[in-house]
């Protein structure tokens, strides 16, 4: 997921809250602090069956933190599990050489890639709408490292209050019943 990057913070000067003569008074309001804020990528794991997730924070979308990565998500992976599927999306790093040597120092990796324009058939996709949700909606971050935290805190609640994934359809999907199947009570 990425990149993610610290949100502008209000101004610490109020702008036109008083009449200066020549203009109105305005509904007060801050000028907008634009400096320009540290960024990252957050690369993440999970864990349909349990629900369980798996995120590293890293400065730069690199083949050498890919690489750290995977091997940080097989260190955490329980050794009985033979077979693990990792979808990945056409990004030029996970094809790479060192990517097919990694698989095959790992024989129980396999990795799937999903077809372009398909980010729907990535499990992985709902949890982050819900990482989002959880680590930076309504909140501002002044640097990278508080970012990161706020993902690591985020991971840790969602891992002790994770649900199995269940694939299907959406509850605004299904088919509407049709009216006159549940009646009103008379009332006497």
């Amino acid at each position: 997921m990425g990149p993610e990057a610290g949100k502008s913070f209000p101004g610490r000067r109020v702008v036109r809250a008083f009449s200066d003569g020549h203009h109105p008074a305005e509904r007060a309001r801050q000028e907008i602090d634009y400096e320009h804020r540290e960024k990252g990528y957050i690369f993440g794991a999970f864990r349909p069956a349990s629900g369980e997730a798996f995120t590293l924070p890293y400065l730069s979308r690199s083949l050498v933190n890919w690489i750290d990565f995977l091997e940080q998500v097989d260190a955490w992976l329980p050794k009985d599990i033979e077979r693990v599927y990792a979808i990945l999306d056409n990004l030029n790093m996970h094809r790479s050489t060192d990517v097919l040597l990694f698989q095959l120092t790992h024989p129980r990796w396999e990795f799937v890639f999903q077809p372009k324009y398909a980010a729907y058939l990535n499990l992985i996709e709902p949890w982050w709408k819900t990482l989002r949700s959880l680590a930076f909606k309504g909140r501002r971050f002044e640097n990278w490292t508080q970012m990161a935290q706020a993902v690591e805190e985020a991971t840790t609640y969602w891992n002790a209050h994770r649900h199995p994934f269940v694939w299907g359809r959406r509850r605004r999907h299904q088919v509407r019943r049709s009216p006159g199947i549940a009646r009103v009570a008379a009332h006497p």
